[in-house]
């Protein structure tokens, strides 16, 4: 049995429990981001930045977790990326020189969706990275996530993860309804009859450069209440284990509003 194989699926919440807990998260998040802003009491004492990373299998519902994460937030305070393939310049330079300039400072949140993973996944996988340079990623990235947590940045890196069958549904569901049709392509029908090549580039990734400063979070991600729920609840974890690794104290007890 793989490292995914591992992760039990049918893991599930109703949705009367979905609302309970994603109105707390959510609450509790929006209150920890005006502390890191400095904004909360006035101070102007800058939290760390926070930066999420999201990557996952096509329909594994990385869009639906990045907007319960920014729902609450104020759209000023938040930066959401969508990375898409190196454009011809930014093939010029290493790799990971593009995504700098989507990262956030003292104070800052950026979500991303997808990131410098794509090295040691589509780009292995598709083979647009020589095996040298892929095989050698796992290190720089490393080296590079420690750098910015170094610095003070907390980063969380979360792996949407649902079953074959459970990709099948919704990309026949995604078909079906005009509104969400543009979601699915040729290329995503392509890439799931690589599923098991790319198993075993996710299986690598996960095992390599999951580390104590930059921890993965595989999210059991069949049951899309539970999913956003454990998203939301684990970035408020880890954010406030950061503003109190910063020197900054956060009340135990989510203010009302």
């Amino acid at each position: 049995m793989g490292l995914l194989d591992s992760y039990d699926l049918s893991v599930k919440i109703s949705r009367e429990e979905e609302a309970e807990r994603l109105s707390a998260s959510q609450e509790r998040l929006l209150y920890l981001r005006l502390v890191a802003g400095g904004i909360y009491d006035g101070s102007g004492k800058l939290g760390p930045p926070l930066c999420l990373v999201f990557e996952g299998w096509d329909a594994s519902g990385k869009g639906g977790a990045i907007k319960r994460v920014v729902e609450p937030l104020d759209p000023r305070h938040v930066r959401v990326v969508s990375i898409a393939a190196p454009t011809y310049d930014e093939k010029r330079h290493h790799f990971l020189t593009r995504f700098w300039p989507q990262l956030p400072g003292w104070g800052g949140m950026a979500v991303l969706d997808r990131s410098w993973y794509g090295r040691v996944l589509v780009e292995r996988v598709e083979g647009f990275a020589s095996e040298e340079q892929w095989r050698r990623a796992y290190d720089e990235i490393k080296a590079f996530e420690r750098t910015l947590t170094d610095e003070g940045m907390v980063l969380i890196k979360f792996w949407m993860h649902i079953s074959h069958d459970e990709q099948l549904r919704r990309f026949t569901s995604r078909q079906k309804e005009p509104v969400k049709r543009w979601k699915l392509t040729e290329e995503d029908w392509r890439n799931r009859e690589k599923r098991g090549e790319y198993e075993i580039a996710v299986t690598e990734m996960l095992e390599r450069t999951d580390t104590s400063f930059a921890p993965w979070v595989v999210v059991e991600g069949d049951d899309k209440r539970y999913a956003r729920v454990k998203v939301v609840e684990t970035v408020n974890m880890h954010l406030e284990r950061g503003l109190r690794d910063a020197g900054i104290d956060v009340m135990a007890k989510t203010p009302t509003r």
